[in-house]
């Protein structure tokens, strides 16, 4: 194990889009085990040093790992096709359309049923974006395909962040 390793030989998991989330739930808590510093207590300074380097490494690569949408735009950026959002912003034409009328039925929203409906649509969309991103990543190995879709999905997670305030807002 070394501190530049990717997330996936860190965590010592293949490097695909598909993980069991038990299995690396039990990796991070067998390394942050090996690697925390109160293991290190008596071994000085030093050596407390590096161990918190590789307890804030071990959490890093963890958290990327965890999170469907954070491991798919890590699996593109390891592939060579970063997702850039800030300056790639193509989406596909019917993805522009499908995030204008979810915009638009937000705004006309006035109840908590209304809301929740639209909430459940966006829900599927984003299952079945993570499913394209899956395919194109683990089985097509097309991960300038998969960064589209990682962009459409940093999308509806904005959007739900939306959502979610709406419903709060709605709450008595």
């Amino acid at each position: 194990m070394k501190l530049d390793d990717d997330d996936f030989a860190l965590m010592g998991l293949p490097r695909q889009f598909a993980l069991e989330r038990a299995e690396l739930d039990r990796r991070w808590r067998e390394l942050q085990t090996q690697v925390h510093p109160d293991r290190f207590a008596a071994e000085g300074a030093a050596a407390q040093r590096l161990a918190m380097q590789w307890a804030v490494r071990v959490n890093e690569a963890y958290a990327r790992l965890k999170t469907p949408l954070s491991r798919a735009a890590y699996l593109c950026e390891l592939r060579g096709a970063p997702i850039n959002a800030e300056r790639n912003t193509a989406m596909p034409p019917a993805f522009l359309m499908q995030q204008m009328t979810w915009r638009e039925a937000l705004d006309d929203a006035r109840t908590q049923a209304a809301v929740e409906s639209l909430d459940a649509d966006v829900t599927r969309a984003e299952a079945e974006l993570l499913r394209q991103a899956g395919q194109c990543l683990d089985v097509d190995g097309d991960a300038e395909a998969a960064s589209g879709h990682v962009r459409s999905l940093m999308f509806i997670a904005r959007f739900r962040a939306d959502v979610a305030r709406r419903i709060d807002a709605l709450d008595p």
